[in-house]
């Protein structure tokens, strides 16, 4: 697992909105030209897509002279029920002001005007809802408020990355936006179809690690061959197009 392509990625890709804040629409390492020599040991190649993504945004965080990094995935518990996490609490050091962040990696299929994820249990909307009404406003929740009087958080900030994708044989208006947030259209550049569209792509696809999905293949991948499908697979073409084959059943 290359770590510094996916730190790369990290820094020089942009949100999947262009909105104003507390949608972020560039990553807040734009400024980083090197990258932690030591990369922590939370960061590993086998862990769940968004743990590994927020684990690299950790430490870029922490090797980015704008922040200190106050605290990080922090557990609100209120009354023995878990209410969330806080993904990063920092301190910026150009402003003296604390922030609260929340980072999301998301990869979404354009399906009768809803983006779906893969599995079809996730969407954009939805969860763009949640990071709004819930995530952000846990730094200002009573009981954090009480279990961290410390903190002064004076901003809110949503990063979402990932990649948006479209089905190419299929005629669908593209939206504009979500939930009145306009998206970035440059982030529209992946393509999906069903297990029976298969045979209308022209060129050889390759499967990718989950690692890969923000940065694509090496010359090692294997090459994607046609099998009856129980959930979506992710390839890259060889031209460098991202794809998701999805069972025919999608997305219920």
């Amino acid at each position: 697992m290359d770590l510094t392509a996916i730190a790369q990625w990290v820094r020089d890709t942009p949100g999947l909105f262009l909105a104003a804040p507390p949608i972020e629409s560039d990553s807040p390492f734009a400024e980083l030209a090197a990258f932690p020599i030591s990369w922590s040991a939370s960061v590993r190649p086998n862990q769940r897509l968004g743990l590994l993504y927020q684990s690299v945004c950790s430490d870029l965080f922490k090797s980015n002279p704008a922040y200190a990094l106050t605290a990080e995935e922090v557990q609100i518990i209120d009354n023995g029920k878990t209410r969330g996490a806080i993904d990063f609490i920092l301190d910026n050091q150009h402003t003296s002001q604390q922030e609260h962040w929340e980072v999301a990696i998301k990869f979404y299929l354009l399906h009768q005007g809803y983006w779906f994820g893969p599995n079809a249990k996730d969407r954009l909307d939805i969860k763009l809802q949640h990071m709004l009404k819930h995530q952000l406003p846990l730094s200002a929740h009573p009981i954090v408020l009480q279990q961290y009087p410390h903190w002064q958080v004076t901003s809110r900030h949503l990063l979402m990355q990932g990649r948006l994708y479209i089905n190419p044989f299929t005629d669908a208006p593209i939206p504009q936006d979500c939930l009145g947030y306009a998206l970035n259209q440059t982030q529209i550049q992946g393509h999906w179809c069903y297990q029976a569209q298969f045979h209308q792509i022209r060129e050889p696809l390759y499967l990718l690690e989950r690692y890969q999905w923000m940065t694509g293949r090496t010359a090692t991948n294997l090459r994607y061959e046609p099998a009856a499908l129980e959930r979506a697979v992710h390839c890259q073409s060889e031209s460098g197009i991202f794809w998701f084959i999805v069972p025919d059943s999608w997305p219920q």
